[in-house]
């Protein structure tokens, strides 16, 4: 039997609302990953948002990002206390992480870009990230390209995941950004599907 993202409107569905306000950042982002895709992203750094808004559509998560960040020094902080309160709500939403399937990996084409996304949501957080020398441009827009690894490595941590990619084509920085967030929506969508033949967790330690 296949997995299904399970629409029972009797059931809550897997969501959270998180905020964290530093001396840098105010951020509260609401996820829900039984959505559709739905999303309003405001970060003040357009090509960030652009990905946000990707992430949410290709992962069909609903999703509100409302981030206030120094932007007048740069872009860092935002980009990666955004990845900490993402993680973070990732976390939350999945919840005990009963019947979901924990794995889920994607291959996506952009272009002449080709990204390979793995995810395991083990609650052992890892990050991996190769081929990284081919984003050879330092801005896309008004984006700092060196975020990217920030960013991931950020919200693996935060949500407690092993997440691993791999850049395995790709001249265009652009391209290759953008088809690692979507590359990611998708192995985490896969990862977060409820199965009706997982019983529990699916770990054999029965906890994860």
């Amino acid at each position: 039997m296949a997995a299904t993202r399970k629409k029972d409107t009797t059931k809550a569905q897997r969501s959270a609302t998180i905020s964290r306000k530093t001396g840098e950042t105010d951020i509260t982002i609401s996820l829900n990953i039984d959505g559709t895709g739905k999303a309003d992203i405001s970060t003040g750094i357009g090509f960030f948002d652009h990905m946000l808004h990707a992430f949410a559509r290709h992962g069909l998560f609903d999703m509100t990002v409302d981030a206030k960040g120094d932007l007048e020094v740069d872009g860092h902080h935002t980009v990666e206390d955004c990845a900490i309160v993402l993680g973070t709500a990732i976390k939350e939403a999945v919840g005990d992480k009963k019947g979901i399937r924990r794995y889920g990996h994607f291959i996506l084409p952009m272009d002449e870009a080709l990204v390979l996304c793995a995810v395991d949501l083990c609650n052992r957080p890892y990050f991996v990230l190769e081929g990284e020398e081919k984003i050879k441009s330092y801005m896309v827009g008004d984006f700092d390209t060196q975020l990217v690894r920030e960013f991931f490595y950020s919200i693996s941590y935060a949500a407690g995941m092993n997440l691993h990619f791999q850049i395995l084509q790709g001249t265009n920085s652009h391209h290759i950004i953008e088809a690692m967030f979507k590359a990611f929506a998708k192995a985490l969508d896969m990862a977060t599907l409820l199965d009706p033949r997982i019983i529990d967790v699916l770990s054999t330690k029965e906890a994860l």
